[in-house]
């Protein structure tokens, strides 16, 4: 808290030494709704923000589910071992998955699936697809991680998406239960988190006898729990994107992160990329393709042509208006498509590129027999939201923060590439509006890519870094002063001027001990670490007000989706 008091003194003293240059900013909207979940509106409206936000009253229901997942190894709480998603003696063991799900009668080849890998997007993808299907009266399995408030939301089911009800998921738990014990004595108790739910995912959705399941793998792809589905029982597969994200545990270079997610590729079965991918990247993934006698259809064809329009609101939701057009002629032909002035929720060129990608893969579906209207598609498309992606708080949920009258988007992004996609679709959103970021990170992610896109995209009033628990833990947290001598190092690779807490002089800065150039502190973006989520959104508030004075600001908070997940869950303490 005393990072906060020197904060605050900082600014006002600040305002003190010169009037500020006001430049003309454009206004942003003060009362933004929040994007909700991956559901049709009509269920949004049914579910109520209120419960989507709340605790859950099932969640004790859960309370023996949560136990037994909270004693196995997880993967996202303490990190990914180094190999670990290759297809190598050190990848993850696929045969000790193929065994537990022979001991459960190998549900996943009870229903048709399509399979979704990818750095970036494949979330969004999914939930994309999902809906298309939904929208065609399908009924639909979606599986998807990470959460951001209850492990429920993993898994969605039925003609609505709704995430699975406690007390369907315990009942499935305790019945399945000897199984997991079995195979654990089995396997030396060598069965993480994420490969017993999961198979049970894929367990219930043979149980409700599901018309296709979209499954998002969890990491790479050749060596992921998800990959137990046979040629068989995969309808597509779908690779979004590759980027430099567990570089370790994919095997150190952009090429073997394609290797790893190409395993998801099976033989005869289409295979859709999003992209753009760098043409040697690509090459792999084709290649592999090829191999496996897979055609293949890209979104980023040349004959696609997919734009923005503009922002617009709708019932006071803030929406992007595009022209969709898919013309596919190279290896295996689709249907013309043309939609136009589509209403994405999910804001920004790359949720389009991901609108794209699910609108590819409805397509083959289609040429595959699918019955998949057009209206469908758009219906689909328009009715996609999710939490933490973009997402706008509405004016009740700022002032609950204690942020009044403040806009606060909520976006986990945590790569440079989606930091870049981010700053883009802030300006896109709300043009030279006042900029003010609080950042969490996890521990194996590159923080100083990050800063950089942030840095280099335009103007930063301030910086706030804090933590966040990561998966309910703190092996994976990174301390907020280490994100800040990241933040320095680059603003100093840049030449970009901040203003600081980290050494003796930046100290007497904001303890008001050391007079500075006026010029410097109007300059300079403002940067602090601060432990405390709270704190420091409410010192970030405290800097927009001193700064941005009459003008309307934005308080970005990102870095990951657990940053994302602690704000909501304040929200609904």
């Amino acid at each position: 808290m005393l990072l906060v008091s020197r904060l605050f003194t900082f600014v006002r003293n600040k305002q003190k030494l010169k009037n500020m240059k006001i430049l003309t900013r454009q206004s942003i909207l003060q009362h933004r709704p929040t994007l909700i979940s991956s559901i049709s509106f009509g269920v949004l409206r049914k579910l109520g923000p209120r419960r989507w936000f709340s605790a859950h009253s099932e969640e004790p229901e859960l309370k023996e589910l949560m136990e037994y997942m909270d004693s196995l190894k997880n993967y996202e709480k303490v990190g990914v071992p180094k190999g670990a998603g290759t297809d190598s003696d050190d990848g993850f063991d696929l045969g000790r998955m193929r065994r537990l799900m022979e001991r459960l009668g190998n549900p996943q080849s009870q229903f048709k699936a399509v399979h979704i890998a990818g750095t970036k997007g494949k979330g969004s993808t999914a939930a994309f697809l999902s809906n298309i299907l939904r929208a065609e009266g399908y009924s639909v399995g979606c599986y998807s991680s990470p959460h951001i408030q209850t492990i429920r939301e993993r898994i969605s089911l039925g003609r609505f998406g709704e995430p699975v009800s406690a007390k369907t998921l315990n009942c499935l738990f305790l019945h399945i239960k000897k199984f997991f014990d079995q195979a654990m004595e089995h396997e030396n108790g060598h069965i993480s988190h994420f490969e017993i739910f999961t198979a049970m995912a894929f367990t219930l959705f043979a149980q409700e006898n599901v018309d296709i399941a979209v499954i998002e793998a969890g990491l790479g792809g050749a060596r992921d729990a998800t990959n137990t589905i046979s040629s068989s029982g995969l309808a597509a597969s779908v690779i979004t994107t590759i980027g430099e994200e567990h570089l370790a545990a994919l095997g150190g270079s952009l090429e073997s992160i394609a290797m790893a997610k190409s395993g998801i590729i099976k033989h005869g079965c289409p295979l859709v990329l999003g992209g753009p991918f760098l043409p040697h990247i690509e090459c792999i993934l084709r290649d592999k393709a090829l191999s496996m006698s897979s055609p293949v259809v890209s979104a980023s064809d040349a004959g696609n042509q997919s734009t923005i329009k503009g922002i617009s609101r709708m019932s006071g939701r803030p929406y992007q208006s595009c022209d969709l057009v898919i013309q596919i002629e190279r290896d295996f032909k689709l249907q013309f498509l043309e939609l136009l002035d589509v209403k994405l929720c999910m804001l920004g060129s790359h949720q389009l590129q991901n609108a794209a990608t699910a609108t590819c893969a409805a397509l083959c579906l289609r040429n595959l027999g699918w019955r998949i209207s057009d209206g469908s598609i758009r219906a689909g498309l328009e009715h996609t939201c999710l939490l933490g992606r973009s997402q706008i708080l509405t004016s009740k949920e700022t002032e609950a923060l204690g942020l009044r009258g403040t806009t606060v988007l909520l976006d986990g992004a945590h790569t440079k590439e989606s930091a870049n996609a981010l700053v883009k679709t802030i300006k896109m959103t709300f043009g030279e509006a006042p900029l003010f970021l609080v950042v969490a990170m996890a521990s194996d992610k590159d923080h100083v890519g990050f800063a950089r896109e942030f840095l280099s995209g335009g103007e930063l009033e301030a910086v706030l870094l804090t933590e966040a628990d990561i998966a309910g833990g703190k092996s994976r947290t990174t301390s907020a002063s280490l994100l800040r001598d990241c933040w320095i190092q680059a603003s100093k690779e840049l030449g970009i001027d901040i203003v600081h807490d980290s050494t003796t002089k930046s100290r007497e800065v904001f303890n008001n001990l050391l007079v500075c150039s006026a010029s410097k502190l109007e300059n300079g973006t403002i940067l602090g670490a601060e432990s405390s989520l709270m704190a420091s959104l409410k010192a970030t508030n405290q800097i927009l007000r001193e700064r941005a004075g009459n003008q309307s600001g934005i308080i970005v908070v990102t870095g990951s989706l657990h940053i994302v997940s602690m704000v909501l869950a304040a929200l609904s303490s």
